[in-house]
């Protein structure tokens, strides 16, 4: 993507932050093993060496979704940006989730290079971070779930017709919580930690 000189503080910022998302859901989704090795090629993204995905549809999937969600990460709608797997049942087994914040009363010039050395420290901490990662079942499947603030105005944008509501089952306890990264420096907070079922809800299901 490139730079508008004419960019407001939170569209420059969610810029930089929707095309880490992009590489970053790329890395989490290569380290969880579900496709073939061969489906990722080696590139680097900040200096860091990141996995790309090889196969069209997989790339495109996940450029779309991601790139949908650019507004409303520069208006601030967007809190969390979460990779789920499930098992056959269609029941969460693992989320990895990306908590924003956008400072909307921000004013001052971004600092690109800033902003994207605390960024690829979140992508050199999730290439270590398989062994707190959950082994996920055969045939599982996995999507990408955007958690609003307070839902757009479909008729005031046509990225809005993307989202949809889920009708995912959730769980009924509280989650066991992960942490992987974070930072809270303005502009910018971003929170990057793992959920799992607790095993009270396992024992239920």
């Amino acid at each position: 993507m490139e730079r508008k000189d004419n960019q407001t503080p939170q569209g420059e910022i969610a810029r930089i932050l929707v095309e880490f998302l992009e590489v970053a859901i790329t890395s989490v989704v290569s380290l969880k093993g579900i496709y073939p090795p061969g489906a990722f090629e080696r590139r680097k993204y900040m200096n860091v060496v990141v996995q790309r995905a090889r196969h069209p549809q997989l790339r495109e999937y996940i450029h779309s979704a991601v790139s949908g969600l650019l507004p409303f990460v520069q208006k601030g709608l967007v809190e969390r940006v979460a990779v789920i797997f499930y098992n056959t049942d269609d029941i969460p087994i693992e989320r990895f989730i990306f908590k924003l914040t956008v400072n909307q009363s921000f004013g001052s010039n971004v600092e690109e290079s800033d902003l994207e050395f605390s960024l690829r420290s979140f992508l050199i901490k999730l290439s270590v971070s398989q062994t707190l990662t959950t082994v996920l079942p055969r045939d599982c499947r996995w999507e990408i779930t955007a958690y609003f603030r307070r839902l757009p105005e479909v008729s005031a944008s046509k990225d809005a017709e993307m989202w949809i509501p889920t009708d995912t089952k959730q769980w009924q306890q509280p989650p066991l919580i992960t942490p992987i990264k974070s930072m809270n420096s303005e502009p910018l907070g971003l929170q990057l930690y793992l959920e799992h079922p607790s095993p009270s809800e396992l024992l239920s299901g």
